[in-house]
């Protein structure tokens, strides 16, 4: 399926794609590569239908989307918010702090106590993983993930993905580096999972103590040297230090990270003439990325800010198709949807 055989004029939703049944968005990891070029298909669709979300739709009409953060966020939030108003549904926008939780009030209680007021999807953000499988074995309505720990943030993948495929019709061939923080890194892991079922070689690289070799388990090259890989890259995506999910300090200063592993005038003059150079956000200017480099012509930083927007109006609205479909039935989940995953043992060999 693509965006030209859809055929979707301005003000017009596309058909609802047949290879889509999921109520849920939990993970890249257990999504076929056609199911995940049918969400980006999607998003780019939506895209043009909007022309870039200036316009409205009604394809949620009637719907409305919970969103449950439990970590803070700014994009991830405002976009799910802003793509669910654009399709014409409602929010409810949830935080911890102030709510019942704070009166002892369990998280599955609070969930369906929102579900009982008509919901029909949940956004949930969670600090731990494998939260949103719990919470869709508990409820009716379609869940998605927007970041369980450092377990997966599937819409930033998609997003990541989506970006790529505008500025280079493919990601098949391309040589992708996930440059930094690997070990805590949700959106890495959402990266690898679908660049390599779209055909790209993943590289992840950063300091021993953040990328260890187990994941060359998974099929990707593991580096730890930037100045190495960059002329072999097509992309770089420069992930943030997650300090808050570290119990120690993994390199001895921040000054030290940015000498070996910043992206800065000097390196981009030596990577590809036409590399491009991505960060999920929150950028922080002279650690992973310099100010000229982040606002350079090689950066697409903001498209995938655009491209977010996008990517959740076609998640919202193929999780509430493929529910009504079902019938919105409350039993009869798939178990294999809504599994949730082993985290007994580190996935990346860190303790």
């Amino acid at each position: 399926m693509s965006t030209d055989v859809m055929g979707v004029q301005p003000g017009q939703s596309p058909p609802f794609p047949e290879s889509w049944h999921r109520r849920h968005l939990l993970d890249l990891e257990s999504l076929s590569t056609e199911e995940l070029v049918t969400v980006l298909d999607t998003a780019a669709a939506f895209k043009a239908a909007t022309e870039g979300f200036r316009r409205k739709l009604t394809a949620l009409q009637g719907k409305t989307c919970a969103n449950l953060f439990f970590e803070n966020s700014t994009r991830t939030r405002n976009s799910f918010s802003l793509a669910a108003r654009r399709l014409g549904g409602d929010t409810i926008e949830f935080t911890s702090s102030g709510s019942s939780i704070a009166k002892g009030e369990t998280f599955i209680d609070t969930a369906r106590n929102i579900e009982a007021m008509n919901v029909d999807v949940m956004v949930v953000r969670h600090s731990t993983p494998g939260t949103p499988a719990r919470l869709a074995q508990h409820v009716g309505c379609s869940v998605i993930n927007a970041g369980d720990g450092a377990h997966e943030h599937p819409t930033q993948g998609l997003l990541d993905i989506m970006t790529i495929r505008e500025h280079r019709g493919s990601c098949r061939g391309l040589t992708v580096a996930l440059i930094g923080d690997i070990a805590y890194s949700r959106t890495a892991r959402s990266n690898i999972w679908g660049l390599q079922k779209l055909g790209a070689k993943v590289i992840v690289c950063g300091p021993a103590t953040l990328v260890s070799r187990h994941w060359e388990d998974f099929g990707v090259e593991v580096a730890y040297s930037l100045d190495e890989i960059l002329p072999r890259c097509d992309v770089l995506n420069l992930l943030r230090i997650q300090f808050e999910r570290q119990h120690t300090r993994p390199f001895p200063s921040v000054r030290e990270y940015a000498l070996l592993f910043a992206m800065n005038r000097e390196r981009l003059g030596r990577a590809k003439k036409n590399v491009l150079i991505m960060a999920p956000g929150p950028i922080n200017r002279g650690v992973e990325i310099t100010p000229e480099v982040a606002d350079g012509e090689h950066s697409v930083i903001l498209d995938q800010v655009t491209n977010g927007v996008a990517v959740r109006m076609a998640v919202l609205w193929l999780v509430s198709g493929a529910r009504d479909r079902s019938g919105g039935e409350r039993k009869g989940r798939s178990p294999s949807e809504v599994a949730v995953p082993d985290f007994s043992q580190p996935r990346d060999g860190t303790a």
